[in-house]
């Protein structure tokens, strides 16, 4: 795939179906996703790719804690509030989202079946976690965030959708305990991927994004 119509394509996918990813296929997206750019050449990043009995072990044990709205420990706090623009725009995507589900906002049951679906990795026959040591600072989430968008471009060349979940997140010290992770390493991102699902309704929903107009400026 053209570099250019993989960036442009690529969509976040939220229903997956049964197929593995095969391991040859996966090993090569990793091998790719190495190339990464880091300050420094530091290469922070540290991959735990999770799939079969595993994943489905490790979904319950997320998906209880989930349901019963036990307390949450992120090693990266989830924002509590956004600048007037960003909200007005989160709250927009959000509500286009449901609309076009056809889930009513005052619909709480179907409202919460779609946020536990987070904790079953939207069905994906793999999870892949990403890790980096607690004592890196901004420098170092940043080149996460760069390993992170090419692992989900490479998984795209390849055909694998994929879904970043931020939420999952919210459960890191029982995700490290599950996956013999080490408490002194902090938990960036879960990303679910698999070959997606075209028939299903949930990934007939597209984002909006905002023309280059809206946020650059020009100097000549």
């Amino acid at each position: 795939m053209e570099l250019i119509a993989g960036i442009e394509t690529r969509r976040s996918v939220r229903a997956f179906k049964p197929d593995p990813i095969p391991e040859e296929a996966m090993n090569k997206i990793l091998k790719s996703v190495g190339n990464s750019s880091s300050y420094t050449n530091t290469q922070p990043w540290e991959v735990v790719v999770v799939s079969g009995k595993k994943k489905e072990e490790l979904s319950k044990i997320l998906y209880d804690l989930a349901r019963a709205k036990a307390a949450t420990h992120p090693d990266l706090p989830i924002p509590q509030d956004w600048p007037p623009e960003l909200k007005k725009r989160a709250g927009e995507h959000g509500a286009r989202r449901l609309q076009i589900l056809g889930v009513a906002r005052d619909d709480e049951g179907e409202r919460e079946r779609l946020r536990l679906m987070n904790f079953e990795f939207y069905g994906a026959p793999c999870a892949v976690f990403l890790f980096m040591d607690s004592t890196l600072g901004p420098w170092s989430i940043f080149d996460m965030g760069l390993f992170a968008q090419n692992l989900i471009l490479a998984a795209h060349s390849f055909g694998v959708g994929s879904c970043l979940q931020a939420s999952v997140t919210n459960y890191a010290p029982e995700i490290k305990k599950s996956l013999g992770v080490a408490e002194t390493k902090k938990l960036i991102i879960c990303i679910s991927m698999g070959y997606p699902d075209p028939e299903a309704k949930l990934n007939t929903y597209r984002s909006i994004k905002v023309e280059p107009k809206e946020f650059v400026r020009w100097y000549k």
